[in-house]
């Protein structure tokens, strides 16, 4: 039987159980949440208990986060140290990272004690010929709306559908591509261990620069 965070919340399963360990990296871990199930056993109590003990057997405790602001998203914000608010560059998307932003200033732990939660942007699916042509936004546009330090820029790729399709991510399923360089490069700069980044200036050969300086 496979068991769900909503299991551990409900007592039905101890952490151990519902873990499921990767195949590739045996460091990595994942707790399956339920699409299916009724969400109102997603209690804060429940979120916070389960949290501080993975907390106890991981270095990083990543919640993937689903879209818009409801319940789910609110508890997965909650207990958070650091927050990485990605974004297309549609104005739908910004709109809905600018509200999420507001949230992790107001409804986090850390800030009912006075205290921010450090938020990083992650710009995906972005295409510097698309900013040129008005298409998109460009990269500079986002950050003046959302005034948040960036992370790291994703290249659009149809690597990324072609290793989801494989079921294996990007960076397994083609580290030499662009968007595996990427959000490599994304991760280290989290850590702290990363090196800054050379914004565009959309001319048209700088990203491609950027996003392929690994390759050769």
């Amino acid at each position: 039987m496979v068991f769900d965070l909503i299991n551990v919340i409900k007592g039905e399963a101890n952490l151990s159980q519902a873990l499921i360990r990767d195949k590739r990296l045996d460091t990595l871990a994942l707790l399956p949440a339920s699409q299916s199930r009724d969400k109102d056993s997603l209690t804060e109590e429940g979120v916070a208990r389960v949290i501080a003990e993975l907390r106890q057997q991981f270095d990083w405790v990543i919640c993937d986060s689903p879209a818009g602001i409801e319940k789910g998203a609110i508890l997965a914000m909650r207990h958070a140290d650091v927050a990485v608010v990605v974004v297309n560059p549609e104005v739908s998307s910004i709109r809905d990272a600018d509200r999420i932003i507001g949230m992790l200033d107001a409804k986090t732990a850390k800030a009912e004690i006075g205290k921010r939660v450090d938020k990083h942007l992650l710009l995906t699916r972005y295409d510097p010929v698309r900013a040129r042509r008005g298409e998109i936004m460009k990269v500079e546009d986002v950050r003046e709306i959302l005034s948040i330090p960036l992370l790291g820029i994703i290249p659009e790729s149809g690597e990324v559908l072609l290793s989801s399709n494989v079921g294996a991510p990007v960076t397994l399923g083609n580290p030499g591509s662009a968007p595996a360089h990427a959000y490599l490069d994304a991760a280290q700069r989290l850590k702290g261990e990363g090196t800054g980044i050379v914004l565009s200036s959309e001319k048209p050969r700088l990203l491609h620069r950027l996003f392929t300086r690994r390759a050769a």
